[in-house]
């Protein structure tokens, strides 16, 4: 039995995750901690746990193995840090940090820590995106030219962040805005896939101006050394998103619509692109479950810390582009 704590329980990804543990019969929440009393109140009810005056009661107790911070992104820093310190194993809703600054800082300190870390990255367990990956690695492709990926949804149209999430759509308070919450999920499979742009570029934009301030829609074009091009697009205002990625190379082709790969490649027998491409590995098990599990010893490849602070890195990088109307080099 794994003694778990919640160190802010602020993200929109909090209810499912009380939902996974509630079924989890080898982990228990002992604490919960939120600068919302009423909030710890409430989610401390569900899993029947007992609240914390301050975060303090966290780090101090060692029978607490692991902490869970969901927490507004702006507080990420002092919780992470804290816990780290702590030697406490961390799951940390992305983005890791509020800036690029600070995700760096905190990476550094759970390197030095040498606690398990996990993030919300949880689209790499896909099926169709683990087949892709591998396929790239065994050059399926042949030199990969462009690669794209979308991540939008309806959101702001209808109002998802106007009550419990309204932190979420304020960006003082988030760290970003649509572009940065849902890009951040197409940023990491492209450099999980392709590795580090040298050069980025960005537009954001106010579609609906429903929350003040707050970008809802975006478009990144990633460049690498190897002349790939990559793309990425990301919002709250869309109604429709059916088709998620594309792959093209001088030997290959891939495309994602509707959740269904079709692929075309002289390199594998029957990928003549006109039928979905079923042939595919099993679904890893979702990121945060994938964390208890490596709580309890089983393997597990888990996102590092250093490469949510490189995430970070990148997407500030594509905002400043946004807002100077520029290219940025990737130099980390």
């Amino acid at each position: 039995m794994k003694n778990l704590a919640i160190a802010g329980s602020a993200h929109i990804h909090t209810p499912n995750f009380l939902k996974i543990l509630g079924k989890r019969t080898d982990c228990r929440v002992q604490k919960i901690w939120d600068h919302d009393p009423a909030r710890a109140a409430k989610n401390a009810d569900i899993l029947q746990a007992a609240t914390c005056a301050s975060p303090e009661e966290i780090w101090q107790d060692a029978g607490i193995d692991a902490v869970i911070i969901c927490s507004e992104t702006n507080r990420h820093k002092d919780l992470v840090l804290a816990a780290a310190e702590a030697g406490k194993h961390l799951f940390v809703e992305k983005p890791l940090g509020f800036s690029a600054a600070d995700a760096k800082q905190m990476a550094e300190a759970i390197r030095k820590a040498g606690v398990l870390f996990q993030t919300g990255y949880f689209m790499r367990g896909n099926p169709v995106y683990q087949f892709l990956k591998e396929q790239i690695q065994k050059g399926s492709f042949g030199k990969i030219t462009r690669v794209r990926h979308s991540n939008c949804h309806s959101g702001s149209l209808k109002g998802w962040f106007d009550q419990d999430w309204r932190w979420m759509a304020d960006p003082e308070i988030a760290g970003c805005g649509a572009f940065g919450d849902l890009g951040t999920h197409s940023l990491d499979l492209l450099l999980w896939m392709l590795g580090k742009p040298s050069q980025v570029t960005a537009q954001t934009r106010i579609v609906t101006g429903r929350y003040p301030g707050c970008d809802e829609s975006g478009e990144a074009l990633l460049c690498y050394s190897d002349g790939c091009l990559a793309s990425l697009a990301a919002g709250w205002v869309d109604i429709a998103s059916p088709i998620q990625m594309e792959i093209s190379g001088t030997e290959g082709h891939a495309f994602v619509m509707d959740s269904q790969l079709y692929l075309k490649t002289d390199k594998l027998p029957g990928a003549d692109g006109q039928q979905p491409w079923t042939d595919l590995p099993a679904p890893l098990p979702h990121a945060f479950e994938l964390f208890l599990n490596a709580l309890h010893g089983q393997a597990a490849t888990l996102v590092s810390a250093k490469e949510a602070a490189l995430r970070n890195i990148v997407m500030e990088a594509m905002y400043k582009a946004a807002k100077n109307n520029t290219w940025e080099t990737i130099s980390c």
